[in-house]
């Protein structure tokens, strides 16, 4: 068990099933007080936006997939730059894909609200890496 958790992790996927994979590591690492789900980039602006975004539990952790219908990870990370600052995460953006283009990864160094990039699926010890790296 993590001594120190992030109070809520933000993930963005339009696959059902990758989140169900990926809020299982995150519960099985048991790193996060809370798990948010969006299927799409502008449910997550919506949540951002909305007052289930509690500031008393800040997103300390988006984990943001790139290819997504309506609007794709790069889309969401325009929007996401003009939101107010107390609507955006207090610590870590990562975009989560399962793209090879190594484009997407350069794409994705020069964008400065991108704290990193990582490759799908999410396991036990990317997550435990990314905890380590980011919040203790």
């Amino acid at each position: 068990m993590m001594t120190k958790k992030f109070n809520c992790i933000l993930l963005i996927d339009d696959d059902e099933a990758t989140n169900y994979i990926h809020r299982k590591v995150i519960e099985e690492v048991d790193c996060a007080e809370k798990v948010v789900i969006a299927q799409s980039g502008q449910e997550a602006l919506d949540f951002l936006n909305g007052k289930e975004n509690d500031p008393n539990s800040p997103i300390d952790l988006i984990f943001l997939d790139i290819n997504m219908p309506a609007m794709n990870g790069w889309e969401f990370l325009e929007h996401y730059k003009n939101l107010d600052s107390s609507k955006k995460a207090k610590g870590v953006l990562i975009m989560l894909s399962t793209s090879l283009n190594p484009d997407d990864h350069g794409n994705a160094s020069k964008i400065d609200v991108v704290d990193g990039f990582q490759t799908k699926p999410l396991t036990e010890e990317k997550m435990i890496r990314i905890h380590k790296n980011h919040f203790s």
